[in-house]
């Protein structure tokens, strides 16, 4: 008996083996195909209908293989039903069974006594059931008192031990399977066991759970689903959102270049129209000119013709004032300032868009602030970068190394491609350089070979805008004016980004260092001057006598020098970086009105330090700059150039912002100090 269960067990462990994968039951007639898998025969014709694919391996074959039942493996899955209890109809349909049950009516379960009468209960004592007439002895008869009454069962084989033919009224926990009495003491024995109802309630109890628990993901993952439908929603609203902003962005720029692009045209049209009318102007005065000589050649003519002596001697004639005017061929072309600077900023865009736009969409961003942000180092004793350390831009190109008087210094060469020699002491202008010479020596150019792509990376860091430069010619306009005239050409403001470190070498500055002090007749009352007229302070209330020169709204001061021509440079020593301006100013500046302030009227110019904000104001208009916090500022005036620059003066000069303007009269170096306690220190410079 014990070999033959050991027998059943090992046979029972080939359960997996002998199951087809198809409908994962016992294999009934099997067969076997090329590649060695086993499948029923008919699971197989029914998964064979337009291709020849193995259903466990994937293998295709090109023509229906011959199928032959495997004799053998038919004769182990025989053998493993019937030590296992399945029977054909019972194992291999079990759950078509139960799907087919759970639509046809339950048939009615008939008395086993009458076998007429349906059956009211079921005595699982007498494994039998009776209908209510025959049921009366097992409710009457004291000896059918311990008989076990239950519903109607329909087959009561089922509740049969098949070992030892009696009720298996107990359930197995370690096999889970029903056992009656006589297994719980043989096979069963020492396994831990409970009654089929409790089986039943504590498997119920299981399900229920495992019902919450699938509610539960169920109910998850439908809120998921409609979280994903509105995110899809969400998308959609925001790509097209989005979208609409950047087409907005981008026809904004193309309305910007056209914009840019028709200014400058008109910029070359006015010079070429200026060119043509002063052409027009001479060649009108040449041919006017050219007719008094012919009249002038018909009279001589005539009076050689005189035959009379006497007649020819007494006749007299002067030649026409035309002829002492030497004629010249003009030199105009459209190589004005505006002009270059137009054709200058297009070139370096369009390199700098190409540039930009051939690096990868998350590269360009970087690139573009790197560019265009603030240097956020303190500029100490030794510079902003460090002592001989050059600055390199994010792109790789470094930055225009030029000095000051270069921001507007275009010429045609340097809009021809291949590299390009600039000198640093270029003055602003195209007619600087001849002015420089008629004033002064020469001096000799620290030359600097250029890129392209240094050239282009120093234009696109110019933040002014190019066509409104000032076009101011010694041809055409005389040098001196009347202190009261006002300029005629509108004065312009450059800014020159921290990422445009040209640094200059002080002594090249100290060359045109000049001596100021504060004119007393010019400070305010609030301003106190000190340590020889050089230091001015804020301070409460000074008994200064009333005079028109005098500063009656804001708190500010004028130097007792004014500059009309050449080049000059100071420095002044801030004691804080806060509430101070530093500027120019005519003499006939306003010093009682509210437009008295340095930046709010058209007489006057300066950088201001207001808060953490520094400003560049000329006529009301503010540029906000960069603030580089430094401790010494100098002032390069260049009256001939026409530009004012400021410096943070460390070991070297670093500008940092410029004006660019005719001069009407002379300018004075102007300065406006408002906190209590402040002072600007005008200082000794030493080369």
């Amino acid at each position: 008996m014990a070999e033959v269960d050991e027998g059943q067990f090992s046979l029972l462990g080939l359960e997996d083996e002998l199951t087809c994968s198809i409908c994962l039951s016992p294999f009934d007639c099997p067969v076997t195909i090329p590649c060695g898998h086993n499948f029923c025969q008919s699971c197989l014709n029914v998964t064979w209908t337009d291709s020849y694919i193995c259903p466990q391996c994937r293998t295709h074959f090109a023509t229906k293989p011959e199928l032959k039942k495997n004799t053998v493996l038919s004769t182990v899955v025989e053998t493993f039903k019937g030590r296992s209890g399945i029977s054909d109809a019972g194992s291999t349909s079990l759950s078509r069974e139960q799907s087919q049950t759970e639509d046809k009516p339950v048939p009615a379960i008939r008395c086993d006594t009458c076998m007429e009468a349906e059956a009211s209960q079921t005595c699982l004592t007498c494994m039998a059931s009776f209908c209510e007439e025959h049921l009366r002895p097992h409710k009457e008869n004291p000896i059918f008192r311990l008989h076990q009454l239950s519903e109607p069962v329909g087959d009561l084989s089922e509740r049969i031990c098949p070992d030892h033919n009696k009720l298996m009224e107990l359930f197995c926990c370690q096999h889970s399977q029903p056992i009656c009495s006589l297994c719980l003491q043989q096979l069963h024995k020492g396994c831990p066991f409970v009654s089929p109802e409790e089986q039943r309630n504590k498997k119920e109890s299981d399900l229920r759970a495992n019902l919450d628990v699938l509610d539960g993901k169920i109910m998850k993952n439908a809120n998921v689903l409609t979280q994903m439908k509105n995110l899809q929603d969400t998308l959609k609203d925001s790509a097209t959102n989005r979208k609409r902003a950047m087409a907005v962005k981008y026809q904004q720029m193309r309305e910007m270049l056209v914009q840019a692009e028709h200014e400058a045209m008109n910029a070359v049209d006015r010079e070429v129209e200026t060119g043509q009318t002063k052409l027009s102007g001479l060649m009108k005065k040449l041919n006017e000119n050219i007719e008094k000589m012919s009249k002038a050649k018909e009279d001589i003519h005539s009076q050689l013709k005189q035959t009379q002596t006497l007649a020819f001697l007494k006749g007299s004639y002067q030649l026409p004032q035309a002829v002492n005017f030497d004629p010249y061929t003009p030199r105009i072309s459209l190589d004005s300032k505006k002009v270059l600077a137009s054709q200058a900023f297009t070139t370096a865009l369009k390199e700098y868009l190409t540039e930009l736009l051939n690096r990868p969409v998350e590269a360009r961003l970087p690139l573009f602030t790197a560019e265009f942000s603030a240097v956020s180092v303190e500029r100490g004793e030794t510079g902003p970068f460090g002592k001989g350390e050059k600055p390199t831009s994010a792109s790789g190109f470094k930055p225009w190394s030029s000095g000051p008087q270069q921001v507007y210094g275009f010429t045609p060469d340097m809009l021809l491609p291949g590299p390009t020699k600039l000198p640093r002491s270029h003055s602003p202008g195209p007619n600087s350089q001849a002015k420089g010479q008629q004033k002064k020596k020469p001096q000799k150019p620290n030359k600097k070979t250029l890129e392209p792509s240094e050239i282009n990376m120093a234009m696109k860091n110019l933040s002014l805008s190019m066509e409104q430069l000032p076009e101011v010619r010694e041809s055409d306009k005389p040098r001196g004016r009347p202190a009261t005239a006002k300029p005629k050409e509108k004065s312009e403001t450059a800014d020159i980004p921290p990422t445009m470190i040209s640094a200059e070498k002080r002594n090249e500055l100290l060359k045109y260092g000049t001596v100021l002090t504060f004119d007393e007749k010019t400070a305010h009352k609030r301003i106190m001057l000190s340590e020889g007229f050089t230091k001015a302070s804020v301070t409460e209330h000074i008994n200064y006598p009333d005079c028109p020169e005098r500063f009656a709204v804001c708190s500010q001061v004028l130097a007792s020098k004014g500059f009309s021509r050449g080049r000059h440079y100071w420095e002044v020593k801030l004691s804080c970086n806060n509430f101070i301006g530093i500027g120019l100013a005519y003499g006939t500046m306003n010093r009682k009105g509210p437009t008295s302030r340095l930046g709010r009227n058209d007489q006057s110019w300066c950088v201001e330090w207001f808060n953490v904000k520094l400003s560049a104001w000329h006529n009301s208009s503010e540029t906000v700059l960069v603030n580089p916090n430094p401790k010494r500022v100098g002032v390069l005036l260049d009256c001939d150039g026409g530009t004012a620059t400021f410096y943070n003066v460390a070991d070297r000069a670093y500008p940092f912002h410029s004006f660019v303007f005719p001069f009407a009269s002379a300018v004075y170096p102007a300065f406006w100090i408002f906190s209590s306690g402040s002072s600007v220190s005008l200082c000794k410079l030493q080369g």
